[in-house]
């Protein structure tokens, strides 16, 4: 493999990172706690920012509802009549139609999928005509403008304040974040020289292989730890530097708050490493590909709970926001804030957010693991049923179906995270810090012994070769 196609190989990760949650994960999450504070009190919402029609355009759109509503119909019936066609074909065995199974096949597909989509462009245009010709997208250009706004608001900086510290704690607070996804793996490795094969379920594959992680280091979870522990300087720095009392506060109760469950984070995970018996992510992921996801073993399970809870701490969310809790600190850290430092503190606490339902789905979850999917396709073999259905598909496809699958585990982890946020009221500090030294941590340790006591007594291989032999 030449250093040119390893290059171009890692750049294509970082920007396909960087896409997914800065581009993609981070607004979304931006427009959903909006969506979700507006149903809560009962608001619209966000539905300000819009883009306005002419006139014009808009008769246009009118005038073009009814015919589509019309192709929509009428390919639906197609559709409909060639899939009892191809459901006679299949209980009658052959096909004695003038038209192949493959040619009715593609007319089923073809007209299902444009009867869909003109069906959902019909909505589209009504919600448009209704709208008085004002293109919303259900809100999702707030975060277009918010971006803009915060690229062209004042940057106010105080006129005491320590200015270089200033400028470097929102970089310090973001940077961290994004780099804790450089040794996430997001997909099984990918053979290039085999992308449109069927590669055999076990054995060596030779050829240009690309790990689907920008870096593969035989740290890889100390290296998130060391990574993003960094965050709390930027939190502390920007308190002490904003010269405000509020700011100092608030910079004080974060670094005493992350120290204190960055404690709770490492014992949390040790069970994991013990069971695992590897810190790289990816080795992690491939044993729960092997075996079961390190959620269904009674232990780990514990410890996922342990550690979302101080995870969801150590990011500063509700219910842990003490740092910056309105109701007593004004904004805390963020007091002095505004302008793009303000804006990279924001979108550096969504991407925390993504981080760690990314690292969760990696620990606990099996990663980018499907049931039921291997390297040469899908085997369905249900428990306690003889036999076996197989379904070959090529390699860039399994590829694919893995990633998807992580990135739809990232977004019920992260749609746990904002359920989290709208219903549990915020700790009181003493409360914050009792819970991680009197509670988390006790549990963590506890934790521990039960897990090598169940490894020394043989427990925990019974217990995984009986998931095996099931599934």
């Amino acid at each position: 493999m030449s250093t040119t196609f390893l290059v171009i190989s890692s750049l294509v990760k970082v920007v396909v990172i960087l896409v997914i949650t800065v581009g993609a994960f981070a607004p979304v999450l931006i427009w959903a706690e909006r969506r979700q504070s507006a149903m809560i009190q009962d608001r619209l919402g966000p539905s300000r920012a819009a883009i306005v029609l002419p006139p014009s355009a808009l008769k246009w759109i009118d005038r073009a509802r009814l015919p589509m509503w019309r192709l929509a119909a009428a390919t639906g019936i197609v559709a409909i009549v060639t899939l009892i066609a191809l459901s006679f074909v299949a209980l009658e065995g052959s096909n004695p139609l003038p038209i192949s199974t493959a040619a009715l096949t593609a007319t089923f597909v073809g007209f299902g999928l444009a009867s869909v989509l003109l069906r959902v462009g019909y909505g589209v245009h009504s919600m448009i005509v209704g709208n008085g010709g004002r293109i919303m997208l259900i809100g999702l250009l707030h975060p277009l403008a918010d971006a803009m706004k915060f690229i062209f608001k004042e940057d106010f900086v105080p006129p005491k304040a320590d200015k270089l510290l200033f400028s470097a704690g929102p970089i310090i607070a973001l940077i961290p974040a994004i780099a804790a996804f450089a040794v996430i793996p997001f997909a099984s490795t990918l053979h290039w020289d085999y992308l449109n094969q069927v590669l055999p379920r076990t054995g060596e594959i030779s050829g240009p292989a690309i790990p689907m992680q920008v870096a593969s280091i035989n740290v890889g979870i100390l290296f998130i730890f060391a990574i993003t522990s960094t965050g709390i300087i930027g939190a502390a720095i920007s308190g002490y530097a904003s010269d405000n009392k509020y700011s100092l506060l608030g910079g004080i109760r974060a670094a005493s708050q992350m120290v204190s469950y960055e404690v709770v984070l490492g014992l949390t995970l040790v069970p994991a490493f013990m069971v695992y018996q590897s810190l790289r992510l990816e080795d992690m992921a491939m044993w729960q590909h092997q075996h079961i996801w390190g959620v269904f073993i009674p232990p780990l399970t514990l410890a996922a709970i342990n550690f979302f809870v101080a995870a969801v701490a150590e990011t500063k969310r509700v219910p842990f926001d003490l740092p910056e809790g309105e109701s007593e600190l004004v904004g805390g850290y963020l007091t002095e804030y505004s302008g793009m430092k303000f804006g990279m503190f924001f979108m550096g606490e969504f991407v925390e957010v993504v981080s760690l339902a990314a690292i969760a789905s990696v620990l606990f979850f099996g990663a980018w693991d499907v049931p039921y999917l291997y390297r040469d396709g899908f085997e369905f073999s249900l428990p306690f049923v003889a036999g076996s259905y197989s379904v070959p598909l090529v390699h860039w496809v399994v590829v694919a179906i893995q990633f998807a699958v992580f990135l739809f585990k990232i977004i019920i982890l992260i749609w746990f995270q904002l359920m989290i946020r709208w219903s549990l009221p915020r700790f009181r500090y003493d409360q914050l810090m009792s819970l991680c030294w009197k509670g988390l941590l006790p549990v963590s340790l506890l934790n521990i012994l039960v897990i090598g006591a169940f490894m020394l007594s043989g427990w925990l291989d019974g217990w995984v070769a009986f998931w095996d032999k099931i599934f």
